[in-house]
């Protein structure tokens, strides 16, 4: 086993069920003469009519090696029944069709199983140890200086923060970098308007960050009218770029400005950063990367420009990758390049993970293939994993990507107060005797809540439309469902006068259909991680928590918990105190804070 914790039941079963079935059924296949080296058992989450888990690499084997797969199945069922690691009175195997195997847990299983994971740090200590050892870098959100957050940041930010969560949840240590564009041309423009117009930055004042978008929009608009402006602003990017005190002072404070509104954002959606490292870190990096690149012969002169191209690819066999423009400037290759040293040699990253909209997804290629190329020549840094998590777009009901009416891009600030301002109405009219602070808690956790799942649950690679009644909506796969079901079973350790946790001392393996099949369901929560983390999509943690609500629904309205029966009451307790740790907990690692009254 690959240093799971092992949870102390007759068998020493694992937290990571299916890993364990994976490795287990394979190695035993592997004593058998009928498979080779090369056989995997593919250990899957099951059809709940079949059981927990289903183990399907029997057919593929069988096929590749022209043999008969039921034959072949029923050879390998034979050797799983009599194996000390899987007792019968833990789980009953059986084949179907051609060679899948079948895995059901008992019902004796799932009460010792569940029974260790007494609450939310216990299961962590369980969870945690898959990476374990791992040092990853998430990049994530970057936004532009001197610009406001739009809607458009929300999937970085929130898929980020998320994939952040997943890897630290299981032993990752990550390093947070939000790498911000802070260096570019932009701020000639800002520094000349504000020598123009006489504006003073205040990093404290409400509107500080409009002010900024202003000066920008009314130095842009100058520089295209006169010619001299248009000058100005050049040298002023030249004296800045040569380290002009003035200038320098006049760029930080625009940076100030910038950062204290970003920040304000990040605070309201529970994001945090380790680093806040953007493009100007590195402007003194670069050249060294140039010119290294050059002496390997991996980067060469074409028209002007200092360019990398990979001919073993079959798409970008003509199409460059521009390291140096024609001018001498640098640009994000260049600068993504030195950001891959830097991170190795400073952090020692195994891993580094770019979160980022499906429109870059060329750039990241053509990147990864160069640093590989790179890397190749200097031992000295290790070759770490590269991997870029892209997302679609949000789309408005018109089926293009969402701005306001004037066509302007929606600010970030004004969607996540009216997702604030949509749920205290919502409040309001289901509990209108509330207390003013306390519908104006509920609604903010509410509303920023159902933002962020909304996103969350899509699958990242696809495009959503944005909906707000289908965002608020206390019905289906939706944050105020979750939090509603959690509110629910917090009620009902209240009406008994109990903490969850307490009261299940004298519980009994589960017994009706519904305990059982809600039992399963928590039993699967090993196997959501495990998939959310694979590719990096936490919709499938999503859309186990719904199932997993929606099961607690049919649970609870079909066996009564307050009863006499003390053992029947205990098991029922118990099953109420899993569903809450787990919901809880998949929500907080979804970056989504939870409630105990709604």
């Amino acid at each position: 086993m690959p240093g799971n914790l092992r949870l102390h039941t007759a068998m020493n079963w694992p937290f990571y069920i299916a890993e364990y079935l994976e490795e287990t059924i394979t190695d035993i296949a592997h004593q058998l003469e009928e498979f080779g080296e090369d056989f995997s058992a593919d250990v899957r989450p099951a059809d709940a009519r079949f059981g927990e888990f289903q183990a399907n690499g029997v057919l593929p084997y069988a096929k590749k090696n022209q043999t008969n797969p039921r034959a072949l199945g029923a050879k390998l069922l034979e050797a799983l029944l009599v194996a000390d690691n899987l007792p019968a009175e833990d789980v009953e195997i059986e084949i179907a069709g051609p060679g899948f195997l079948n895995l059901r847990f008992t019902p004796s299983f799932y009460h010792q199983w569940l029974g260790h994971l007494t609450d939310r740090e216990t299961l962590q200590k369980a969870a945690c140890h898959a990476h374990v050892g791992k040092t990853i870098v998430v990049d994530f959100s970057s936004p532009n200086s001197a610009k406001q957050m739009h809607v458009g940041h929300i999937r970085s930010t929130v898929i980020g923060e998320a994939v952040s969560r997943l890897l630290e949840y299981q032993g990752a240590k990550t390093h947070r970098d939000n790498h911000i564009g802070d260096w570019g041309t932009q701020f000639g423009i800002l520094i000349m308007a504000i020598r123009h117009f006489d504006a003073k930055l205040d990093a404290n004042a409400p509107d500080a960050i409009e002010q900024l978008e202003n000066l920008y929009r009314q130095g842009s608009m100058l520089s295209k009218e006169d010619p001299e402006k248009l000058e100005e602003a050049r040298k002023e990017l030249v004296k800045l770029q040569n380290r002009d005190p003035e200038n320098l002072a006049l760029w930080e404070e625009i940076n100030a400005v910038s950062y204290a509104a970003f920040q304000s954002i990040y605070d309201r959606l529970g994001v945090r950063f380790d680093h806040v490292l953007g493009e100007s870190f590195y402007r003194d990096k670069v050249e060294a990367i140039c010119e290294d690149l050059e002496k390997l012969g991996i980067a060469e002169e074409s028209e002007g420009a200092l360019v990398v191209f990979h001919p073993e690819h079959p798409r970008f066999k003509k199409q460059p990758f521009i390291v140096r423009k024609s001018d001498g400037a640098s640009n994000y290759a260049t600068t993504d390049l030195a950001t891959i040293e830097y991170r190795l040699q400073d952090w020692a990253a195994n891993e580094m993970i770019y979160v980022t909209d499906g429109r870059q997804q060329d750039h990241f290629q053509q990147l990864f293939l160069t640093a590989e190329k790179w890397l190749d020549h200097h031992p000295d840094l290790p070759s770490p994993k590269l991997r870029h998590v892209w997302f679609g777009t949000i789309l408005g009901e018109d089926g293009k990507a969402i701005k306001t009416r004037s066509g302007d891009p929606i600010k970030l600030k004004d969607l996540l107060d009216e997702a604030e301002q949509r749920a205290l109405v919502i409040v309001e009219q289901k509990n209108p005797d509330l207390p003013e602070e306390e519908r104006q808690h509920i609604a903010r956790l509410v509303g920023l809540g159902a933002v962020k799942y909304a996103d969350l649950s899509q699958n990242r690679t696809s495009d959503y439309t944005f909906s707000w009644e289908k965002m608020l909506s206390l019905e289906g796969n939706t944050a105020p469902y979750l939090l509603y079901a959690i509110v629910r079973i917090r009620s009902i350790f209240r009406k008994l006068e109990l903490e969850p946790g307490q009261g299940e001392a004298e519980a009994t393996p589960p017994e009706t259909a519904e305990e059982c099949t809600l039992a399963r369901q928590l039993l699967l929560f090993p196997s959501a991680l495990e998939q959310s983390t694979a590719d990096l999509r936490p919709h499938f943690l999503c859309t186990y928590l719904y199932e997993l609500a929606v099961t607690f629904s049919t649970f609870y309205n079909a066996n009564k918990v307050m009863v006499d029966d003390e053992s029947v009451r205990a098991r029922r307790l118990l099953l109420c105190n899993r569903t809450l740790t787990l919901l809880e907990t998949g929500l907080h690692i979804l970056g989504i804070e939870t409630l105990e009254k709604m």
